[in-house]
C-alpha cells in the first residue's frame, strides 16, 4: 500500500506564536522552531493529499508546503483556529473545477454549513459555485477503517470538554489535537501506534480545562503504548529548547515543517 508522509503544517495554539502584537511570551524569538502557525497537518500518499483543519494560517501553510492539490479535508471540530481559513479552499475549486470533500461529525458540518453557507451551495446563478461537498461520519464509522483516495485512516472521537473533537490514526501514527481525554474505544483504536502527535497545551499545568497536560498524556499512553509522543497545539508559554529539557523521556515538541513517514496500513 506504500507509505504516507505526514507534515506538521502548524503546531501552535489558538493564538499562534508569536501571538498578535508580536508577543512571544516565554518563547525565544531567535529560535525558528518557536514560530508556530495554528495546528494542522497534511497526509500525502503517491496519489492523494488530505489536510486536517484549515485554520487562519491555511494559505501560508499550503504554499510553504508546496501543496498544489487537495483531495479532501478532515475537520477535527469547528473552533475558529481550526476552520477560519476555509474560504481559501475556493482557490482549489477554481483551479480544478470541482467541489472538495470535507469530512467531520454532524455538529461540525452543521456549524460550518451555517457559518460558511456560501461554500456549500451555488449562488448568483453559478458565478460563485459550490466549493465543498460535506460528508458526515456516522456513529458506526468511529474506530473503524475508512479510505479517501488511496489513504487509509481511522477516525476517533475525543473529549475536548466544550465539544467532541475528532482524532485520526494513519498507519502507525496517531493525531489528537484539541482533546483533554479519550474513551476506552478511542484508546483501543490508537493502541500500538509508534508515534502519537497530540495536544499538549495543558503542558504541566494543573488543573486542566480543555487541553491535555503531560501527566494526562502519560496516563493515556500507558494504555496506547506509543514509543514517541510529539506535542502539538503549543502556546507561547512553551519554549522549544526549554521543553526539550523538561519533557519526560519519549516526549518531544513538534515544530512547523516536521515530517513523519508511516506505512499506509491499518
Amino acid at each position: 500500500m506504500g507509505q504516507l508522509k505526514i507534515t506538521i503544517l502548524g503546531c501552535g495554539a489558538s493564538g499562534g506564536v508569536p501571538a498578535i502584537g508580536n508577543n512571544w511570551g516565554e518563547c525565544d524569538p531567535t529560535n525558528p522552531r518557536n514560530n508556530r502557525m495554528r495546528s494542522s497537518i497534511s497526509i500525502q500518499s503517491e496519489n492523494t493529499t488530505i489536510v486536517v483543519d484549515t485554520g487562519p494560517d491555511f494559505r501560508h501553510q499550503i504554499n510553504r508546503a508546496n501543496i498544489s492539490k487537495i483531495d479532501a479535508i478532515l475537520y477535527t471540530h469547528a473552533h475558529g483556529d481550526h476552520v477560519a481559513g476555509i474560504d481559501e479552499l475556493r482557490a482549489f475549486q477554481r483551479r480544478y473545477k470541482k467541489a472538495i470533500p470535507v469530512y467531520s461529525n454532524q455538529v461540525t458540518i452543521d456549524k460550518l454549513s451555517r457559518q460558511f453557507d456560501y461554500m456549500f451551495k451555488d449562488i448568483s446563478n453559478g458565478f460563485y459555485p459550490k466549493v465543498l461537498d460535506p460528508y458526515i461520519f456516522k456513529d458506526t464509522d468511529y474506530t473503524l477503517p475508512q479510505t479517501i483516495g488511496d489513504i487509509n485512516f481511522v477516525p476517533v472521537e475525543q473529549d475536548h470538554a466544550t465539544c467532541i473533537s475528532l482524532g485520526f490514526r494513519f498507519g502507525n501514527i496517531g493525531y489528537s489535537t484539541d482533546m483533554i481525554n479519550l474513551s476506552d474505544e478511542s484508546i483501543s483504536a490508537f493502541k500500538g501506534i509508534d508515534t502519537w502527535i497530540v495536544d499538549g497545551a495543558g503542558y504541566f499545568y494543573d488543573p486542566i480545562t480543555v487541553h491535555a497536560n503531560v501527566p494526562r498524556l502519560l496516563e493515556l499512553n500507558e494504555k496506547i503504548g506509543a514509543k514517541k509522543i510529539y506535542l502539538t497545539h503549543m502556546s507561547l508559554m512553551m519554549d522549544f529548547e526549554d521543553m526539550l529539557k523538561r519533557l519526560p523521556d519519549g516526549f518531544y515538541p513538534c515544530y512547523d515543517g516536521l515530517e513523519f513517514l508511516t506505512d499506509n496500513i491499518l
